[in-house]
């Protein structure tokens, strides 16, 4: 079984998520575009129970549009996010992929607040798109 390792750019915070994420996605949200600075976020969704996490982090609570709360956590060191956890969905951890700096990781299969998207952002053909 794979195990892949995100962390923060200093690397005193790190998530090991074991296993293939449940879900894969892109978000094109204002607050998404500000959080990266840059035009979208991508993340994966990993069970809970396949995560483990290091080191301290601070964390930042957004209410989004749905007013679901989500909780970034950062490392209060260099200001990366490696993970967050979403309000209503407790058993899933989800991580930025970035974090994994892997090329090679698999390709985003949901679009959502595409109704946001830069136009020259370009989504994966076979995902499922959301305005």
């Amino acid at each position: 079984m794979t195990t892949r390792i995100a962390s923060c750019s200093c690397g005193a915070v790190k998530a090991a998520a074991e296993g293939d994420p449940v879900r894969i996605s892109m978000c094109h949200c204002y607050a998404c575009q500000k959080r990266t600075g840059s035009v979208f976020g991508a993340q994966a969704r990993f069970p809970k129970d396949k995560v483990i996490l290091e080191g301290n982090t601070t964390v930042y609570e957004r209410v989004g549009d749905s007013g679901n709360s989500v909780f970034f956590h950062f490392c209060p060191q260099c200001g990366a996010t490696v993970y967050y956890k979403i309000r209503d969905l407790p058993d899933v951890i989800a991580i930025p992929i970035g974090a994994f700096a892997d090329s090679t990781f698999p390709t985003p299969r949901v679009s959502v607040y595409e109704a946001r998207k830069h136009p020259w952002v370009h989504v994966p053909e076979n995902a499922e798109h959301y305005d």
